[in-house]
Order: structure tokens, then C-alpha cells, then sequence
């Protein structure tokens, strides 16, 4: 099935979206992009996920990332839909949220970046979208993808923690390990050498040791 890979340019495609037709380039302009899609309108996991999205889309924007979600519905689907997302949020049912919906009716976008889930399908047998995380990076070209069935829901709160280390590990030599949050200590990468490793982290570099007596996992406060 056509699918993006890590490092891969996203496709700059044209399609029609609840705020008007975009180009997909230059939509992201010169920032961080995060594209989700969503196996059908109106359905109950599709409208919690989009609704913690909209209550998070001010987070996302502070770290210059701009959300756009897929479904394969027409736009006057989706603006009746957000109408319900809206609702749930407890907030005035307008037609609009914080961040475009792409109408993908007939399913040529899911195609083309391998979004449908062979097991989930539709009343007509039609494969359904399956709950997909592309995040680019502003040089268009795709840093992290998570896949998941249609039947579970995605964690916003995650993708916003992965938006975070993405930024951090770009810029700086370091890595994020397990459970990691911002403001925790960081890892230095392998390939980084001891002596250039002090100069760039001046907090200082803590060593574990460790029974093979390897002197690999070196960390340091998350660097600014």
C-alpha cells in the first residue's frame, strides 16, 4: 500500500477543507505540521479525539504547529460535524474549528499516503481511515508517524509530548528517553564525544555506571 516513510517530503497535494481549498505546502508554510486522520464523520471516537484537538489546538500553535485532520466526507459533512465537536466541548455549536478538516470522499488522499484500515470497513464494505499521526517538520518531510486501528482512540497529550522532544532533539545533541517530559533530563547522543559533550552542555554530564562498565547512558539537564 503508497505510504509515507520517516524522511520522506509530504506530498503537496490539493484538496478542499471546511476553511477553503489549500495546497498542502503552503498551508505548512515554514512551520511544524501535523496532519491526523479519522475513519468517518459523526462517529464517537472521531469527535472526542477532534474535540480534545480543538481544546489543545492553542498548545499546538505556541509551538508553531499547525493541525489539519482527514475524513472521508464531503466539507458540508464536516462543518455539520463540528457543529457536534463543538457541542461536546460544551461550547456554542459553530460550524468551525480551530483547525481545517480535509474532505477526502473518495478516499484518493488515504490511498496515496497509506491511512486505510484493511479491517474496518463501512455498510457499503468500503475500508475505513484508519486513526493515522503524520508529523512534518518545516523542511515538509515527515518526523514521526503513529498508526492506529480505527477502534482505538489517539492520546493528544502524547502527540503534544512528542511535538516537544521532535523540537528539542532537532535543534540540540540529545535524546528524550523513556516517559520523558519536558523539563526532565535529556540524553546525550552516542555519537557525541565526551570532551565535545562538556563544552555544549555546561550543566554537566552524569554518567551511570553500569556492569559492562559501557559509559553509554550519559544524561543532562534539558539544555535551553
Amino acid at each position: 500500500m503508497p505510504g509515507l516513510l520517516l524522511g520522506d517530503e509530504a506530498p503537496n497535494f490539493e484538496a478542499d477543507t471546511t476553511q477553503g481549498r489549500i495546497r498542502f505546502h503552503d498551508f505548512l508554510g515554514d512551520s511544524w505540521g501535523i496532519l491526523f486522520s479519522h475513519p468517518r464523520d459523526f462517529t464517537p471516537v472521531c469527535t472526542t479525539e477532534l474535540g480534545r484537538a480543538a481544546k489543545l489546538a492553542a498548545e499546538f500553535s505556541k509551538r508553531n504547529v499547525k493541525m489539519i485532520a482527514l475524513s472521508i466526507d464531503s466539507v458540508q459533512d464536516h462543518l455539520s460535524w463540528c457543529k457536534d465537536i463543538n457541542a461536546y466541548n460544551g461550547e456554542q455549536p459553530a460550524e468551525k474549528l480551530p483547525f481545517p478538516i480535509i474532505a477526502d470522499k473518495d478516499r484518493e488522499l488515504a490511498v496515496q499516503l497509506g491511512m486505510l484500515d484493511p479491517d474496518e470497513r463501512d455498510k457499503d464494505g468500503m475500508p475505513l481511515t484508519a486513526r493515522v499521526v503524520f508529523i512534518f517538520g518545516p523542511d515538509k518531510k515527515l518526523k514521526l508517524s503513529i498508526l492506529y486501528p480505527a477502534t482505538t482512540g489517539r492520546n493528544f497529550d502524547e502527540i503534544l509530548r512528542v511535538v516537544d522532544s521532535l523540537q528539542l532533539t532537532a535543534y540540540k545533541k540529545v535524546a528524550t528517553p523513556v516517559d520523558w517530559k519536558p523539563g526532565d533530563s535529556v540524553m546525550v547522543v552516542p555519537t557525541l564525544p565526551d570532551e565535545e559533550a562538556k563544552k555544549l552542555f555546561p550543566k554537566g554530564v552524569f554518567t551511570k555506571d553500569l556492569p559492562s562498565g559501557k559509559k553509554y547512558l550519559r544524561y543532562t539537564p534539558q539544555p535551553e
